[in-house]
């Protein structure tokens, strides 16, 4: 991978769009794949670059005939420019990569040649290579991601709370109206990231997992509705149409809510869950969670300050104190 610099050019992003096979360069996605790239030196995936040659080449067969025709060796002058058309952000991040790990530039990478034929073509090439592509959903990327921390520790909570093991969705990260599961496991995944205080990649050691697991199931045993979905005795499209702490905000404030209370309440945060149930979550309830967890249109809200405004209440309800930005964002409310 040494060579790819080397090989591979693309567009610069002071020639204007209409004159470019390409999308400009995110410096800002670089570091990540570069630091996938230093970090899992044996383990590594990347999928092929796609590039054309603006030259001429050279094809020895190994074979006249059979199936082995197609196999051979490409000769391509090291004066040829060779045009990347999808891959420009993986091989800016091999080039830093390689810097950073040197043992790196002996691997090798697939790539996929087509010759030069044009701006137009090559143009086309990209739109048909992005046109149909579609980012897996954050809850499946969750389920198999098996370096990320908290994605492992979103998996561990749904295999050991009953109701999440029951009413988890492993693949969607939003829920059709008639679907019988009450959460996502991307949602799961956030809001045990925020009950353990954790951001970005930081590290969750086997006791956070198993703090967050007791947490989550004494929450559940506390929460009769969830009870009730997890025993079929009401449906989940009904709590999702009646509840707030059917949606993900309220899986959310359980969370934030949830990492103030064993913070204050280290020996007795259990007993004190059972005050969830003082709680009143009915969406009817617009004096309560209007400006909440609603909009004033009765719309769930998913902004930063309506996780916190709720979870505000929650922690009303648990006897949890306010920190100054909680109690500065629950001020506006009531200014």
């Amino acid at each position: 991978m040494r060579l790819i610099p080397k090989l591979f050019v693309f567009d610069e992003d002071v020639v204007p769009p209409e004159l470019r096979a390409q999308r400009r360069l995110n410096e800002s996605r670089v570091p990540d794949i570069t630091h996938y790239l230093v970090e899992n030196p044996r383990s590594y995936t990347l999928s092929a670059i796609t590039a054309s040659i603006d030259g001429s080449v050279i094809f020895e067969t190994v074979a006249d005939t059979g199936p082995a025709i197609n196999l051979g060796l490409l000769s391509i002058g090291m004066d040829t420019q060779i045009l990347v058309n999808d891959g420009q952000h993986r091989r800016k991040a091999i080039e830093q990569a390689v810097k950073e790990a040197h043992e790196l530039g002996h691997d090798n990478i697939p790539v996929l040649f087509f010759v030069d034929e044009g701006l137009t073509r090559s143009q086309q090439m990209f739109a048909d290579l992005n046109k149909h592509a579609v980012r897996p959903s954050e809850s499946l990327s969750t389920l198999y991601d098996h370096r990320d921390d908290a994605s492992a520790l979103a998996r561990y909570v749904y295999e050991c709370v009953p109701c999440f093991k029951a009413l988890t969705d492993l693949e969607s990260s939003s829920l059709s109206k008639r679907s019988s599961k009450l959460f996502t496991l991307s949602s799961l995944k956030q809001a045990s990231k925020a009950l353990l205080g954790k951001r970005g990649k930081e590290r969750i050691s086997e006791p956070e997992m198993l703090v967050a697991s007791e947490y989550w199931e004494a929450v559940c045993s506390n929460m009769l509705d969830w009870q009730d979905a997890l025993n079929r005795k009401t449906s989940t499209s009904d709590l999702r149409e009646q509840y707030i702490h059917a949606h993900g905000i309220g899986l959310g404030a359980l969370g934030e809510a949830g990492s103030d209370l064993l913070r204050q309440f280290p020996n007795d945060w259990k007993k004190r869950l059972s005050r969830l149930s003082t709680i009143d979550w009915s969406r009817s309830n617009i004096k309560q969670w209007r400006g909440r967890a609603m909009d004033n249109h009765g719309k769930i809200s998913k902004t930063r300050s309506s996780t916190i405004l709720t979870a505000n209440v929650i922690r009303s309800a648990l006897g949890v104190s306010l920190d100054a930005e909680q109690q500065n964002i629950e001020d506006q409310l009531n200014s």
